[in-house]
């Protein structure tokens, strides 16, 4: 169950941070500070006020396309909903239904941006062959 919630933890934390720069932002400010007032009830006011407070930084790392921050912000609440789902098993297919209730197709958890950056060395996986490619 372990890979199970950090899957769903991940998905969360995505689909949370996009959908804050939305007009869904009530509807998951809500459905978040309920999910924890049914699991951890003396921490749902305290994640209601970190949403909000996310919600600001969200929105101005949107406005100045700061990706890092954005990242930062998803691995904050994919670090708080594990948390949550680690202490309270039962809450797993509740999140889930949540999600699905947010984003129905799922795409708010996909529009994560992943950037690389090139070290002039690499390594080729293809076909189970390990190849080092060293660039000249």
């Amino acid at each position: 169950m372990d890979s199970e919630v950090t899957l769903l933890a991940q998905s969360a934390g995505a689909t949370l941070v996009t959908l804050m720069a939305t007009d869904a932002w009530q509807r998951v400010r809500d459905g978040i500070t309920q999910l924890w007032r049914r699991t951890q009830p003396e921490r749902a006011e305290t994640v209601a006020a970190e949403l909000t407070v996310c919600r600001e930084d969200v929105l101005a790392a949107a406005a100045a396309d700061d990706q890092e921050t954005l990242g930062e912000l998803r691995l904050q609440w994919q670090g708080s909903v594990r948390r949550l789902l680690v202490a309270r098993p039962a809450a797993v297919e509740e999140l889930r239904a949540l999600l699905d209730q947010l984003d129905p197709g799922g795409s708010a958890a996909r529009q994560v941006t992943q950037r690389a950056t090139a070290s002039g060395q690499a390594r080729v996986y293809q076909a189970g062959r390990d190849q080092h490619i060293a660039e000249r």
